[in-house]
């Protein structure tokens, strides 16, 4: 049982409505506040909670919050603008996993999420305290309280005693799904609620809006009033009565209305000073367009708006859009508003919003609403995305974002949202020069790239390298249908321009599969004569309109197909006979049943849409390279979408809490932490049933000669490594010793290493000669922001040389093991290439979720790795395995809170 009452940090989280409140512990001088908070409740509300109208009680319980903290005993409370507002607390009794809970929330403050908000903050504080069940007592007619212990997503058990209520509510983690899928819910709807002053306001001032062209305030102030904004608008300038036609005020307290949304466009200097007269005047969200705060300064600007709830889009913002014809949103400073249309796009680089606006609006996908993030104090990309989830006009996601605030929640919330609409991001920031410098194989391994590409693959998200692809993609995604698969026809009418489109789709992962006779035949019947029809399907240069219709319209009823792309050139053949090869497309309809798209090397622009007919558009494309990427992210997206969620199994023989006390005693007797010795890291494994070659600890030379003539196998030979603290590559450092045969060679061994180690080796470890397999490589690392990192792929001395490694965030569900096992280019090995047989499988995938849980249930695990693991048939086992173990204590990176 920990005692860190007021070690725990102050958090900002929302409430249901969307208003700003802090959580905190409570402190000796909360306790005037704390009795006015009781005091001012209703005689009712009063016996609700004290099971009597009693005055008195209300001094007892704000005695019990304040009192000096102890074990088993926690207080928090919610302040809304230094006003207290609620309070939870719970009390360890003889059961040291169960705790007496108990809430209270001002009286008008009912219905707006306080007491479940706080609840939650203490389920997360209790789980760290290793209690494992709350119980409460209500009145039976206090349905409230009642309601609301049913609606956590927590198994609650009640018990009827009069006319009291005894309720157990159950805190297993083991169970956390329901819990944590009803934390989300609440925390979206919040969150949404958060964001209405921001995206949909009933009244803006733009402050700093100056009367000199040229200036950042005023260019905002023309596209609001220029882009018809439908509600009232209004500017702060103290030197004008009117700016562009704009009624202007000179303070943000003077103005006739309180708008929900200021947009500050004021030196960085001035920006405390405005923040605060705004939160005073009760503005809901604020968008800051200037840049260069120094730390004072965002500092403070953060916490006004932390202590007025007000939400933040930036510093250094390009501004806001909202398109929706009901208000006419365009508070950037961009060169041309943005067209009305259905992708959601948040961006941290301004000119990076800058290009995908106009690319949008020139492919006539449009924009539905826009955020330049800038230097993300607050809003975020996961709050764009519940926006998008919600607002009934999204159908498209598009995200650059160079940093993340919470990978964990970005990835639950992506994994929801890419299920109702495709998610693109681009991948900023893929160079080794983010690299950081790692001991192990493992974190040598774990580099940002991996990390990032973990997470959007395990999420669903489309991440491309580069804004031109991220639009190429986009286009594909919003205009054509999504394939089955990944089996793509190629039809052309040169065969050159044939040919790189059919080396581009390999190269993105397409294929293309050789048609069946039956469908040759159609084909050929079709075509004009000296057409070559395979895959790709050559027509010629004399090819008609007519007959490149009918080519496409087969191949759409042919079952082995999935997606078609047209290579077309202009001829002088179609030039003199009339034809237009395009028009054979855009005469049908946009969408049929397979997506369709063409390259035409000639084009001017990378990506132009060909509108059909019925009013959709096929994309066409100016490199074969683009058109395949494009093909390829959405046969990604198909397959993620088809698949069901994934489960974290359950497993066998995991003995948590034991694992726990190894690491606690571990780092009480290393308090900066430190690489496991043998013992203590075999010990751990073992807590995981995680098999390890038999092996034995030796710090003699005799003892060494006993342990070998223990191990050895059925050919005599044994193997020996030297072991010393701090120890990084044993290869590198020559301290292994292979094929050891007899005492003498052992001790040959041994003191070979004495020699070379004298003042560095604590002792040596013996093994029995491993058996014939694949040397395999699987390890974890503890990323401090998007947490931790699995890491599987070919092992042994060329681990880092080949970086053969995939890579998964834990926890691992079945689909990950799967995804992460043939993943690397080794995996037909595992698979019987060669006619070798396959290796162990499940094995296999048993020994990565239980590297998986280790690192779920140990916050201290920093990394582990294990190279060798030898994968034979019949069996995985790890042969050499490294753990390093830092003070760290849990982090709860689901409990709702604002960054």
């Amino acid at each position: 049982m920990t005692n860190d009452t007021l070690s725990r940090p102050t958090v900002h989280a929302l409430l249901s409505d969307g208003t700003t409140v802090c959580i905190r512990p409570v402190l000796p001088g909360d306790h005037e506040q704390l009795q006015g908070l009781y005091e001012d409740m209703s005689a009712e509300n009063l016996r609700l909670r004290f099971f009597a109208a009693s005055r008195r009680s209300a001094a007892l319980a704000a005695d019990r919050a304040c009192a000096p903290p102890h074990p088993g005993h926690r207080t928090l409370m919610a302040e809304s603008q230094g006003q207290v507002i609620g309070l939870a607390e719970y009390e360890v009794g003889d059961d040291a996993a169960s705790a007496e809970m108990s809430i209270a929330v001002a009286d008008r403050l009912h219905h707006h999420g306080v007491g479940t908000l706080l609840v939650e903050h203490l389920v997360s504080a209790a789980r760290a305290d290793g209690i494992t069940t709350f119980t409460a007592d209500a009145l039976s007619e206090n349905h409230e309280v009642l309601r609301l212990f049913a609606d956590l997503g927590l198994r609650t058990a009640r018990r009827f005693e009069g006319p009291e209520v005894r309720c157990a509510i159950e805190l297993n983690e083991d169970e956390d799904d329901g819990y944590l899928s009803a934390v989300e819910a609440r925390g979206r709807a919040a969150d949404v609620a958060s964001l209405e002053p921001l995206l949909r306001p009933k009244a803006v001032a733009v402050v700093g809006a100056g009367r000199r062209p040229g200036s950042v305030g005023r260019a905002l102030l023309h596209h609001l009033h220029e882009g018809g904004f439908t509600r009232r608008l209004f500017a702060v300038n103290p030197c004008a009565t009117s700016i562009l036609g704009v009624p202007s005020h000179p303070s943000v307290s003077a103005l006739p209305k309180v708008p929900d949304l200021a947009v500050l466009a004021v030196p960085a200097a001035a920006l405390p000073d405005t923040a605060e007269e705004c939160g005073k005047a009760g503005v809901r969200a604020l968008l800051v367009v200037s840049a260069g705060l120094d730390s004072r300064q965002a500092e403070s600007l953060l916490a006004t708006c932390r202590t007025y709830g007000m939400r933040l889009v930036g510093p250094n913002s390009l501004g806001i859009s909202n398109t929706d014809p009901v208000l006419s949103l365009d508070a950037t400073f961009a060169a041309d508003h943005p067209r009305r249309g259905t992708a959601g796009v948040a961006v941290q680089s301004g000119g990076v919003g800058i290009a995908l606006l106009d690319g949008l609006s020139r492919l006539g996908i449009g924009v539905s609403s826009f955020a330049s993030l800038g230097d993300k104090y607050d809003v975020s990309g996961n709050d764009m995305l519940q926006w998008w989830e919600s607002d009934g006009r999204t159908e498209l996601a598009l995200l650059h974002l160079e940093s993340f605030g919470n990978p964990r929640v970005f990835s639950r919330t992506a994994r929801r949202v890419t299920r109702r609409m495709p998610v693109l991001t681009v991948d900023a920031g893929r160079t080794d020069a983010g690299r950081r410098a790692a001991a192990s194989h493992t974190a040598a391994a774990a580099t940002p790239t991996m990390t990032r590409q973990a997470l959007f693959t395990q999420a669903g998200v489309t991440a491309t390298r580069s804004v031109g692809e991220l639009l190429e993609t986009a286009v594909l995604l919003h205009f054509q249908p999504l394939p089955t698969g990944s089996r793509v026809a190629i039809v052309t009418n040169a065969g050159g321009a044939g040919v790189l489109a059919a080396d581009a789709c390999v190269e993105a992962g397409l294929s293309l599969p050789p048609l069946t006779p039956s469908a040759v035949e159609a084909l050929s019947a079709v075509l004009p004569d000296g057409s070559t029809v395979g895959n790709l399907v050559d027509a010629t240069a004399a090819v008609t309109e007519e007959q490149l219709g009918d080519c496409v319209d087969l191949i759409m009823r042919y079952p082995g197909i999935d997606a078609v792309l047209l290579a077309l050139v202009p001829t002088a053949v179609a030039a003199a006979t009339g034809d237009d090869l395009v028009r054979a497309l855009t005469s049908g309809p946009a969408h049929r049943a397979l997506p369709v798209a063409v390259v035409r090397l000639e084009q001017d622009l990378p990506v132009r849409l060909l509108p059909t007919r019925d009013g959709g558009a096929i994309p066409s494309y100016a490199e074969p390279g683009s058109a395949a990427r494009a093909l390829a992210h959405a046969s990604r997206r198909a397959a993620w979408l088809s698949r069901p969620a994934g489960t974290v199994p359950e497993l066998p023989e995991v003995d948590t809490a034991r694992a726990r006390r190894v690491a606690e005693t571990y780092l009480a007797a290393h308090p900066d932490g430190g690489w496991l010795d043998p013992r203590t890291c075999a010990e751990l494994l073992t807590c995981y049933g995680i098999p390890q070659l038999p092996w034995s600890w030796a710090e003699t030379e005799d003892d060494a000669v006993i342990a070998a003539e223990r191990l050895r196998g059925p050919d005599g030979r044994v193997v020996m490594k030297a072991h010393w603290p701090g120890q990084l590559h044993k290869s590198e450092q020559h301290a292994v010793h292979l094929d050891l045969e007899g005492d003498a060679q052992v001790r040959a061994a041994f003191r070979d290493f004495e020699t070379r180690f004298a003042d560095l080796m604590t002792g040596v470890v013996v093994q029995p000669l491993a058996a014939r397999g694949t040397e395999l490589f699987a390890g974890v690392v503890q990323d401090e922001v998007f947490g931790p990192l699995v890491l599987f792929g070919l092992g042994g001395t060329a681990t880092e040389v080949l970086a053969d490694q995939a890579a998964r965030l834990a926890p691992l569900t079945d689909h990950d093991v799967h995804d992460l096992i043939t993943a690397p280019r080794c995996a037909p090995l595992l698979f019987g290439a060669h006619g070798s047989g396959p290796v162990d499988l499940q094995g296999l995938e048993q020994l990565l979720l239980r590297l998986s849980r280790i690192a779920v249930d140990l916050p201290q695990l920093a990394e582990a790795d294990f190279n060798p693991v030898l994968a034979t048939p019949d069996a995985v086992t790890v042969l050499d395995a490294r753990v390093r173990l830092l003070p760290r204590t849990a982090q709860d990176p689901y409990l709702r809170r604002l960054r």
